[in-house]
């Protein structure tokens, strides 16, 4: 969330995307050389990855795998990360429902961010990153916050009314971040040069 100084830590958990059993497109080998990979998502930093799968293991479209340090169950290892241009025309499809599932399962993360959200420039406010929040709604959250903290992504809505889903707004963030490596705010990812894997 702009954030400077240390890089972040590193992914625990994944979001399954999509499984190819012919791994990446952009593999040249033979198909009989050729191994599995899973397309991911990171559950922190929402960073694109594939993921090599253990010998005879096929982890579930949208099931939650661990990549982190230590035993893990289904993945193997992380083999690197990727742009969203390289993510399968299904990955691309279940990515808004994984991210919208992400976002609501770390809510108490996210309606932070709507507390906490400030002035990048003398111009420019935080909450005016996110899409569809133009400078009337973004008066509205922070003369509304200034009565009590939002609770949560209901209470929000309800105090709000202009912002009907708190979640859809963030995950639309989420994906112009992951479509556009050049964007120059970045509240929610980080960017792919940063490191070659994760």
């Amino acid at each position: 969330m702009i954030t400077k100084g240390k890089p972040p830590e590193k992914e625990d958990n994944a979001w399954v995307l999509d499984y190819l059993p012919y791994g990446s497109s952009d593999d040249k080998r033979p198909s009989y050389q050729k191994k599995p990979v899973v397309q991911a998502v990171g559950e922190k930093h929402f960073v694109l990855m594939e993921l090599v799968p253990k010998e005879g293991k096929v982890p579930d479209i949208q099931a939650r795998v661990y990549i982190g340090e230590g035993d893990r169950d289904l993945i193997d290892h992380v083999k690197h990360r990727i742009p969203y241009q390289d993510l399968s025309h299904g990955a691309q499809l279940e990515l808004p429902y994984i991210l919208e599932m992400s976002v609501k399962h770390h809510e108490d993360k996210f309606i932070q961010f709507f507390n906490d959200a400030h002035p990048i420039t003398n111009r420019l406010h935080m909450l005016e990153l996110l899409p569809g929040i133009g400078k009337k709604l973004m008066w509205a959250i922070i003369d509304e916050r200034k009565k009590g903290t939002f609770k949560n992504f209901q209470d929000l809505h309800e105090r709000v009314g202009g912002v009907h889903s708190p979640e859809k707004v963030i995950v639309n963030r989420i994906i112009e971040e992951l479509k556009d490596d050049n964007i120059k705010y970045r509240l929610f990812t980080i960017p792919i040069r940063r490191s070659r894997d994760q």
